[in-house]
């Protein structure tokens, strides 16, 4: 049986006498990705800082593969706009400096720029993009990404799914995300947890967007991802070639 990369079992995090997020059981196999949805304040961020090791909880307990490597991209990157800092230094914090190595990665998301290129000048799909790189130069085993397409328009959203489809499949590391994107996430994702607090409901995004829970957290927005993986019948390749035909 293989080794799960994170498990956690009932755990609880408390700040000022409340619980952020409580009773929550969560593993993390290779190769799988797990996507977190729920309302603004459900404690997503929480749990993400849970599994990244940042928080310790305050009930439950969590345990890790032996030297995990994660590599993660947060929600938002506020740099002080007065700092002088290319995409070369930028990238150089994940402690690869061998040029070669961050212009082959820069290629492998999709992006040709100079490595003299100022972060701020950067789009927000090329900051993202960026942020990826950066993440993916660890080498990790689990890639956890908070809000990955914020700021990014449709287009660049569409590609930035297909690129972690890429990633998942030609790395091979696992992938834990906290998105909005309904549409787009639930079409590309293994495993969906709907979090207020506690997990509400989890499973393959087919049986979750059914769920009574999900549809009456998301109302509207539920009806039609349902209606959408009803009438989803294939599968894309990472370059948008059709698939796996499916018959409902």
């Amino acid at each position: 049986m293989t080794t799960p990369l994170i498990e956690l079992k009932n755990v609880g995090v408390k700040r000022n006498n409340r619980w952020l997020i409580h009773d929550i059981n969560l593993t993390v196999n290779a190769g799988e990705a797990i996507t977190i949805i729920g309302p603004n304040g459900a404690g997503k961020t929480t749990l993400l800082k849970v599994l990244l090791g940042l928080w310790k909880p305050d009930q439950g307990t969590v345990q890790r593969a032996t030297q995990l490597q994660i590599g993660y991209t947060p929600q938002q990157m506020h740099v002080e706009a007065t700092l002088p800092l290319t995409v070369e230094r930028f990238l150089q914090l994940s402690g690869k400096t061998d040029k070669a190595e961050l212009i082959e990665m820069l290629s492998w998301v999709g992006l040709s720029i100079d490595l003299h290129h100022s972060f701020h000048a950067l789009s927000g799909g090329e900051t993202q993009r960026v942020l990826l790189a950066r993440a993916l130069l660890r080498k990790p085993q689990l890639l956890v990404l908070d809000e990955p397409a914020q700021g990014v328009d449709i287009n660049g959203q569409v590609e930035l799914y297909q690129l972690l489809n890429k990633v998942r499949e030609n790395l091979g590391c696992s992938i834990v995300q906290v998105s909005h994107d309904l549409h787009l996430v639930m079409a590309s994702t293994d495993f969906v947890i709907c979090l207020n607090q506690h997990i509400c409901c989890s499973g393959h995004p087919d049986t979750v967007s059914q769920h009574p829970e999900f549809m009456r957290m998301f109302g509207n927005a539920a009806q039609n991802l349902a209606f959408y993986h009803h009438q989803h019948d294939h599968q894309h390749t990472t370059t948008g070639e059709v698939i796996n035909h499916v018959d409902h």
